[in-house]
C-alpha cells in the first residue's frame, strides 16, 4: 500500500478565534500538516519563505494587506481556500482561481469537502488520497456551529438551536440558553446547516425538526412560538413529515 501523502497548509487570520476553528479542523484530517498559523499576510509571506506550502487557509479582511492582494504578490502561490464572513469578496476570489470559498462561521463539513476538493490538486507530483474524516459518531452528536456576536466566536451546538429569523442583515439564533443575534445573511446559515436537522420554512425562518412540537399547512410550533411556513417552503416542510 502506498504511503499516504500529507498537504502541508498554513492559517491566515488575523482573528485567534478564527484561527483556531481552522485549526481544530485541521488536527481532524490526518492527511493534513499545519506549517504554521499568521496573524497577517506580511507574516505569511515570511513563512512561505522558509516553508512552502500545498494548500493556504486565507482570510480576505485584514490588516496592511488583505487576502485577495496578497494572493497578487505571489509568483507561485499554493491553492487557497478562502474563509471569509463577507460574501461580496466571492467573485473576486473565484477570479483569482481558488479552490473553494467558505463562509463564517464554518462547519466542519463544509470544511472537508473544500479539502477534497483541493486534494487531487495540492503536491502535483503525487495522486493524493480521498480525505477520511475521523469524526466519531459520537463527535457528530455533539455538532456545533461558531456565530461571530459581541466581539467574538460564540459557540452553539446544534442541537441546542430551537430556530433562527432573519432580521434584514442580521439574524437571531434562538437557544435553549438564550438568543445571539450576528450580522450573517439567513441563506449563508442554511448553508451551514445539516439538512436533515434543520428546514427552511419561510424567507425569514430556519427551524430544527427535533424540536417541531406540531404543525400545520401554515405554521410550526417550535416552544411555543408559531412560525409560519411561506408559500415557496410548503412543499419541502412537508416532506419533512412524510418521509
Amino acid at each position: 500500500m502506498d504511503d499516504i501523502q500529507t498537504i502541508r497548509c498554513l492559517i491566515i487570520d488575523d482573528e485567534p478565534p478564527a484561527r483556531e476553528i481552522i485549526r481544530r479542523y485541521v488536527q481532524e484530517i490526518p492527511t493534513l500538516q499545519l506549517m504554521g498559523e499568521c496573524a497577517n499576510a506580511i507574516q505569511a509571506l515570511t513563512s512561505l519563505q522558509q516553508h512552502p506550502v500545498d494548500l493556504l487557509f486565507l482570510d480576505i479582511r485584514m490588516p496592511q494587506l488583505n487576502g485577495t492582494d496578497f494572493i497578487k504578490t505571489l509568483k507561485n502561490p499554493p491553492k487557497v481556500i478562502i474563509t471569509t464572513a463577507f460574501s461580496e469578496y466571492a467573485l473576486e476570489g473565484y477570479e483569482l482561481d481558488v479552490v473553494d470559498y467558505l463562509m463564517k462561521p464554518i462547519r466542519f463539513d463544509r470544511f472537508l469537502k473544500a479539502v477534497n476538493k483541493a486534494y487531487p490538486l495540492a503536491g502535483s507530483a503525487h495522486t493524493l488520497k480521498p480525505v477520511v474524516s475521523t469524526v466519531t459518531e459520537e463527535k457528530k452528536n455533539e455538532s456545533f456551529v461558531y456565530f461571530r456576536a459581541d466581539r467574538k466566536m460564540v459557540k452553539v451546538m446544534l442541537d441546542d438551536i430551537l430556530y433562527i429569523e432573519s432580521m434584514k442583515d442580521y439574524i437571531k439564533v434562538y437557544t435553549i440558553h438564550g438568543v445571539i443575534i450576528t450580522k450573517q445573511s439567513i441563506s449563508s446559515v442554511e448553508a451551514m446547516l445539516p439538512e436533515k436537522l434543520f428546514v427552511r420554512t419561510h424567507r425569514s425562518f430556519i427551524v430544527s425538526i427535533n424540536k417541531i412540537k406540531s404543525f400545520t399547512n401554515e405554521l410550526v410550533e417550535v416552544d411555543k412560538t408559531d412560525i409560519p411556513i411561506g408559500k415557496l417552503f410548503r412543499n419541502g416542510v412537508m416532506k419533512v413529515f412524510t418521509t
